[in-house]
């Protein structure tokens, strides 16, 4: 039997990169918007007041990331593996805002 470790292509290791943390903001959201372009992905965020949908009110907009399609994709999939690991911790998220709210009627 041959020596597995020498068969396979050893995995890349990932590096730790440093950060500077002391100038960090912290902002809320509960709503985003994507758009872009053919070069760039542009992430809105805003807060949205609005409780079960009632009248449209205009969302704030207040924080703006663009990034590239490769940091896109990179952040696309560590967002997902942390979904992903709060799911397993703590069951299905649910998307839909109706699904989720408890309706008066359904009370009794």
């Amino acid at each position: 039997m041959a020596d597995e470790s020498k068969q396979r292509p050893a995995a890349p290791e990932q590096m730790q990169v440093p950060v500077d943390e002391s100038h960090i903001v912290a902002h809320y959201a509960n709503f985003c918007r994507v758009t872009g372009t053919p070069e760039e992905l542009i992430v809105d965020f805003g807060l949205n007041k609005q409780v079960g949908g009632t009248s449209p009110e205009t969302i704030q907009l207040t924080q703006r990331i663009i990034v590239n399609f490769f940091t896109a994709k990179r952040l696309a999939y560590a967002l997902g593996m942390a979904v992903q690991r709060h799911e397993q911790a703590f069951g299905t998220l649910e998307t839909d805002v109706q699904k989720r709210v408890v309706h008066p009627q359904a009370k009794a």
